[in-house]
């Protein structure tokens, strides 16, 4: 059984900016709605322990492996639910850079195992919900950099 979800963004902010606040992980917690936090040495090839929250579910801890980390551009990892087979995921973010200086973010994640049926009407609210919160969230803040850079505005 397989299931996808996926969700896009436009952002008026550099690639360069998008990618700073997007893997900055520890500030994760003082703005990220849906992923708590990541922690290990992120880099292909390397397990990281994550954290999430989707809105209105259990919140969850698991160790996926990082697939690609490509910086402005890609950040990928697989992660399994106990073993691999059952309820397996692999979450994307991909970043487009466009020629007026904005970025979209695409934020996907694949779903596959015999599990996947069970958890289906979870993935299609709570978690849509927290990548759409997330996005949001990473907009804002980035949309802000880029005021505050171009009036040169210092925060105290």
């Amino acid at each position: 059984m397989t299931k996808q979800i996926e969700t896009s963004i436009r952002i008026k902010a550099s690639s360069e900016t998008v990618w700073d606040i997007l893997t900055d992980f520890e500030k994760y917690p003082q703005w990220n709605p849906f992923i708590k936090s990541v922690k290990g040495e992120v880099k292909e090839g390397n397990n990281i322990e994550v954290r999430i929250e989707p809105p209105g579910a259990k919140g969850m801890t698991f160790k996926p492996k990082v697939l690609a980390f490509k910086p402005q551009k890609e950040f990928k990892w697989l992660g399994n639910l106990w073993v691999k087979g059952l309820f397996d995921g692999e979450h994307a973010f991909f970043l487009t850079a466009h020629k007026d200086g904005s970025t979209t973010l695409v934020q996907s994640e694949k779903f596959k195992g015999i599990l996947v049926p069970l958890f289906s009407n979870m993935l299609d609210n709570n978690t849509l919900k927290g990548f759409q919160q997330m996005n949001e969230k990473l907009r804002e803040l980035a949309e802000a950099k880029v005021l505050e850079s171009a009036f040169n505005v210092v925060k105290p």
